[in-house]
C-alpha cells in the first residue's frame, strides 16, 4: 500500500508540472495598435502588498483581542486604503493604447531600437513600467490626452531578422500595495546587416578578364591609373599604404588610382575566400563604399543577381539580399 501511495504521488507530482495558470501569460498582440482593458490586465498584492495585508491582519486580531474601538477605525481605516490602491492601480493601465512602430535596420553588433507610442485617454497615468520580459523597466508620465514615444533597445549579435520579445506594461502607482501588468506581443522585427568587415575589393573573375582585354587590370578601389595620395580611411586596403610617406611624418597616406569610366564592378560572393560569414561581411563593406562613391556595382550572389547600379535604393536591396542570405525572408 506504500509503494502503491508513493507510486501514485510521484505521477500526481508529474503531471503537475506542466499546469500552468493560463492567466498570467495570455499575451496580447499589438502589430496594429492594441487599448489595455479588464481582459488582458492582471493585478496582484506586491510583496510590500502583502506584508500591508499581514500588518491588517495582526492589527484586525489586537482590535478583537483588546476590544479597543480605536483600533477597530485605524484597521478598516488601512484597509479601505488598501481597497482603493486596488482600484488606482488597475485604472492607471486600463484604457491605455500602445502602438509598435517600425525599428530601423542596423548592422550586426549594434543595439537595435524597438520603437513604442503610448497614448493616453482623458487621465493622466504616472509610473507606467516597460520594457523587454527578460530585462530592466522604463519608467515614463503621461498627461491626460497625451502621448509619449519609448525605444526599448535589445542586442543584435548576428545578421537576419530580430524579433522583439514579449512586452511587459506594468503599474505599481500610487502606494506600491498593487502589482498590475500587461503582455504585450508587439509584432516587430527589425532587419540586421552583417557587420562590415574590412578587406580588398571583391571582383568576380569575369570581371577580371574583361579588364585584362582591355590592357587595365583593376585592383582594390580603381584600376592601375595612379592619381597622388590622399588620407587614409578605415577600410582602405594596407597595401596602398605610402609607408614612405609614413616615415617622413606626414601621416597615414594611401595610393588614390582612378576607376574605370563606363565599368561598373561586379561583388562576387564565390570569387571569395573563407566562411560564408566572413564573405558576406566583406561584401557589406564594399557595398557601402561603392555606394558612397557613388559607383555603380553589380551584387552577385549564389542564385541572386542585383545590378549594375547605384544609389540608395540600390544599397538598401543589396544590404538587404546580404542580411537575408540563406534565410527565410
Amino acid at each position: 500500500m506504500a509503494a502503491a501511495r508513493g507510486g501514485g504521488s510521484l505521477m500526481l507530482a508529474e503531471s503537475l508540472k506542466g499546469v500552468r495558470p493560463r492567466w498570467p501569460g495570455r499575451i496580447v498582440r499589438a502589430a496594429g495598435g492594441v487599448r489595455l482593458d479588464r481582459s488582458c490586465i492582471f493585478i496582484v498584492p506586491s510583496r510590500v502588498g502583502l506584508a500591508f495585508g499581514v500588518a491588517l491582519l495582526l492589527m484586525l486580531l489586537a482590535a478583537i483581542n483588546y476590544r479597543n474601538n480605536l483600533a477597530y477605525v485605524l484597521t478598516f481605516l488601512l484597509g479601505s486604503v488598501f481597497l482603493v490602491g486596488v482600484l488606482h492601480t488597475y485604472r492607471n493601465l486600463a484604457g491605455l493604447r500602445l502602438q509598435a512602430g517600425a525599428p530601423a535596420a542596423l548592422f550586426a553588433g549594434g543595439q537595435a531600437r524597438f520603437p513604442i507610442r503610448l497614448d493616453s485617454d482623458g487621465r493622466a497615468r504616472q509610473a507606467l513600467a516597460l520594457g523587454w520580459s527578460s530585462g530592466d523597466l522604463q519608467l515614463h508620465d503621461l498627461p491626460a490626452e497625451g502621448s509619449a514615444s519609448v525605444e526599448l533597445s535589445l542586442p543584435a549579435p548576428r545578421r537576419g531578422w530580430l524579433p522583439a520579445p514579449r512586452l511587459r506594461v506594468e503599474s505599481r502607482f500610487p502606494l506600491g500595495l498593487m502589482v498590475a501588468w500587461s503582455w504585450i506581443d508587439p509584432g516587430q522585427r527589425a532587419l540586421v546587416y552583417p557587420q562590415p568587415l574590412t578587406g580588398d575589393l571583391p571582383l568576380s573573375a569575369g570581371a577580371q578578364e574583361a579588364a585584362e582585354d582591355e590592357g587595365r587590370q583593376a585592383r582594390g578601389e580603381g584600376v592601375d591609373d595612379y592619381q597622388g595620395l590622399r588620407a587614409y580611411r578605415p577600410g582602405d586596403s594596407k597595401r596602398r599604404l605610402d609607408w614612405k610617406a609614413y616615415s617622413r611624418g606626414r601621416g597615414l597616406l594611401v595610393k588614390d588610382f582612378a576607376a574605370l569610366e563606363g565599368s561598373e564592378f561586379c561583388l562576387d560572393f564565390s570569387a571569395l575566400a573563407g566562411d560564408g560569414e566572413s564573405r558576406l561581411s566583406l561584401l557589406c563593406h564594399w557595398v557601402l563604399e561603392l555606394s558612397e562613391r557613388q559607383r555603380p556595382f553589380v551584387l552577385q550572389l549564389p542564385g541572386q543577381r542585383l545590378g549594375p547600379d547605384s544609389g540608395e535604393a540600390h544599397r538598401e536591396a543589396c544590404l538587404r539580399a546580404l542580411a537575408l542570405y540563406g534565410e527565410a525572408s
